[in-house]
């Protein structure tokens, strides 16, 4: 039987990425919409035709400042707790929200499904908060699915994987401090994200690709996919170790989640070769 998707955020990466992908691998098996939440008549929209809501609507990749924080609320906590009244009251069955790895606050560690959640900004308290109300939400009739990837990269996507290829295509070196983060390539969370619309599933999800990564790693792929070379150094790896700057530990530092919800449709150089494509 086809299912039936609608998906609240329209012109998102991740959203655009679903809907792109279901119709060149599953056409037959979904059906998907899309609603623009900018449009203040999404509220008369008839959600009742659905099995399940994919909710990617929110604010990320930009710098926060006191002025805009408030905004965080509005749309990642506020503007999600009314989609989902919406939605169980119009009968659907599920709920996919596209929560973060930021909602624990953490710049290094090991985070598992124990991990206890400490979110250091707006972004990821919005998020974290929406959470928490959406699990008030949630019965037999109405299921849950919260996802919390780490960072998610691919072709055409904002954010870190931008600024790491813009380096690996005019930097001529680039340390070779081994490190582990926990990604997510797009194909492989569009796959898992239609997995749990096909079981219906509900929960706490920390999906991530097979391999964990170093940042050295994916730099070098990049510049090896487009033909360029780019020279290893160990020069910085004594003060990217022991300076504590921020940027140097969200770049260089350990934060990886426990192998739990694994995707391996597209192993991590297989990934970089088609985002780079």
């Amino acid at each position: 039987m086809t299912k039936r998707v609608l998906i609240t955020g329209a012109n998102s990466y991740i959203g655009t990425s679903f809907e792109r992908y279901i119709k060149e691998n599953y056409p037959d098996d979904f059906k998907i919409d899309t609603l623009d939440m900018l449009n203040p008549r999404w509220k008369e929209f008839d959600f009742s035709k659905y099995d399940s809501i994919f909710h990617v609507a929110g604010i990320a990749h930009q710098k926060e400042t006191n002025k805009n924080k408030n905004q965080y609320y509005k749309v990642n906590r506020d503007l999600t707790i009314k989609i989902a009244v919406k939605a169980k009251e119009s009968g659907i069955k599920q709920f996919i929200f596209l929560s973060s790895m930021s909602v624990y606050g953490l710049k290094v560690g090991v985070i598992t499904k124990d991990t206890i959640e400490h979110p250091a900004s707006a972004y990821g308290d919005s998020k974290y908060q929406a959470e928490k109300s959406l699990i008030n939400l949630q019965c037999e009739t109405f299921k849950v699915a919260i996802i919390r990837p780490p960072m998610v990269y691919g072709k055409g996507c904002r954010g870190n994987y931008q600024r790491l290829r813009d380096f690996a295509l005019k930097s001529p070196v680039f340390p070779n401090y081994m490190n582990k983060r926990s990604m997510l390539f797009i194909g492989n969370l569009t796959e898992f994200i239609k997995c749990i619309i096909d079981t219906e599933s509900a929960g706490l999800f920390l999906p991530q690709n097979k391999e964990y990564v170093s940042t050295y790693e994916m730099v070098e792929l990049i510049a090896k996919y487009n033909s360029k070379s780019i020279k290893k150094t160990s020069l910085f790896n004594n003060l990217i170790k022991y300076l504590p700057i921020e940027i140097l530990k969200k770049l260089f530092g350990n934060l990886v989640y426990e192998k739990i919800d694994v995707i391996d449709k597209y192993n991590f150089s297989e990934s970089i070769m088609i985002s780079e494509k």
